[in-house]
């Protein structure tokens, strides 16, 4: 088997269960915590190809293994061949650290049975898995031995990473293994810190103030206005700043830069969909590093109760990643996107767009030209009665989730207030998002728009929490073919 993403078309043959387990990190392009992977195997000329990955989280409860694995499956071989290319095999990975009282070896024969769906929901597609690693401790073990004696009872260790032929490939390359998904989230979850109340405050105390006038028609396009001179003054501020070397100094520099009420105000401006957009088209050139990282320090911001307002700066986030060809950071802000709000839209559509391998460039023309005026952004929304329960980004429904109702506006698209028992109200205005067709690409309106009425309370701030750490991410995230 080989991997062609090597510089010269060089390729990097791996013949053992442990140069593929050592392979997986520069397959992902991160190192996977609490994952079932499958990675789809082509045939060129007798020699196995890696294409497409996809990646979901360990559901905690058994009873969900087998539609996990099913969906894994399913999900992967039809994305392979959408692009014209249906997989030969498959490499299953479940990777788990022990928790605590457990051992590395315990793991792998707790998971034993989740290896065997992934083998079975692939064998009914066709497409068998001809090797199944167990990745744990430090260490992997192969499902597939021919004999009992195959493995080690106690596994066999990985290799000291960074030293495979693969890694000196892929850093020859150019491709960078970037930690883990926990660090990668990190950057992205509300705070858990002292400072969290008094940034709640500072919402709670914009909310009075500018929810009622984002839904007020004559004066919408005066808080639009008013969001986008103050994220303009704090990205000029982001740009002066000196470099800080390090993820996490770089981001305490990037939140100590915005004040609790500049964060509030732009979280709940950008609650507008007409003003997102706006704020998405800063996502190229010099404008796209210190936007990303604008709304990396919302997103950190959205803080209890206020969780699914952060749908707004992670989508923003995700796109401007995908905008500048970081796909990894793409499809996990967007999954965190839907994670927090299943309903929005434009995160759902970006984050289909960006999993099948499209070309971000479509949408950057439509931004470009609205920035210069020539069209208005359209409605995420779509003209309707009722929806349904609210769904995971893999299709499943959320536990607790409320069945919302689309109201038809007969008053040329303004919103009505939302009501909320016990919690904040989020103003979920129409204005911006996708078309009918092409919805990803903003650019034509709609006249009379529909709206949601939403309220953003403490039970729904973590929505599609899994057993992976407990972020608010979806952990669903489908990798392309390579």
């Amino acid at each position: 088997m080989s991997d062609a993403r090597t510089a010269h078309d060089n390729q990097v043959t791996l013949r053992t269960p442990a140069e593929l387990a050592d392979a997986l990190p520069y397959l992902l392009g991160y190192r996977p915590e609490d994952s079932i992977v499958l990675v789809a195997l082509h045939d060129r000329g007798g020699r196995g190809r890696f294409g497409g990955r996809a990646r979901l989280g360990i559901p905690a409860s058994r009873d969900d293994w087998e539609p996990a694995a099913r969906q894994l499956a399913q999900g992967l071989v039809a994305g392979s061949e959408r692009r014209g290319a249906r997989p030969e095999q498959m490499v299953a990975y479940v990777c788990q650290e022990p928790a605590k009282g457990e051992s590395g070896r315990d793991v792998m024969r707790r998971l034993q049975p989740l290896a065997q769906l992934l083998r079975t929901e692939c064998g009914r597609l066709d497409v068998p898995v001809i090797e199944a690693l167990c990745i744990a401790d430090g260490r992997f073990w192969s499902y597939c031995c021919p004999s009992e004696g195959c493995c080690p009872d106690d596994g066999a260790p990985m290799g000291l990473s960074g030293t495979s032929v693969l890694a000196a490939a892929a850093t020859y390359a150019g491709i960078q293994v970037r930690g883990t998904l926990r660090e990668l989230r990190a950057r992205l979850l509300p705070w858990e810190t002292a400072a969290a109340l008094e940034q709640e405050i500072a919402l709670d105390t914009a909310g009075m103030n500018l929810v009622p006038r984002i839904l007020d028609e004559a004066s919408r396009a005066e808080v639009a206005q008013e969001t986008l001179d103050l994220a303009e003054r704090v990205l000029g501020r982001f740009t002066a700043a000196a470099p800080v070397p390090g993820t996490l100094p770089a981001d305490l520099r990037d939140d100590e830069l915005l004040t609790h009420d500049e964060a509030a105000t732009l979280i709940l401006g950008l609650q507008d969909r007409t003003t997102r957009d706006r704020a998405a088209a800063w996502m190229e050139g010099g404008e796209a590093v210190p936007a990303l990282r604008l709304w990396r320090a919302l997103a950190r911001r959205c803080v209890g109760p206020y969780g699914e307002h952060a749908a707004a700066p992670l989508t923003l986030a995700g796109w401007v990643a995908w905008s500048t060809g970081d796909d990894l950071e793409a499809r996990e802000a967007l999954a965190m996107a839907l994670g927090a709000d299943p309903d929005y839209l434009f995160a759902r559509l970006l984050h289909q767009a960006c999993n099948e391998g499209l070309d971000p460039e479509a949408i950057r023309r439509c931004l470009r030209a609205e920035r210069k005026g020539g069209t208005q952004a359209p409605s995420d929304e779509q003209d309707g009665t009722e929806e349904k329960d609210a769904e995971t980004p893999d299709g499943s429904s959320e536990p607790g989730s409320r069945r919302r109702r689309r109201v038809r506006s007969g008053d040329g698209g303004r919103p009505r207030p939302a009501r909320a028992e016990g919690s904040r109200s989020r103003p979920d205005v129409s204005g911006a998002g996708a078309s009918a067709e092409g919805r990803t690409c903003p650019g034509t309106s709609r006249p009379g728009g529909a709206t949601r009425k939403r309220a953003a309370g403490k039970d729904h701030t973590r929505r599609g929490s899994t057993s992976s750490g407990g972020t608010r991410s979806g952990t669903n995230v489908t990798e392309g073919d390579a």
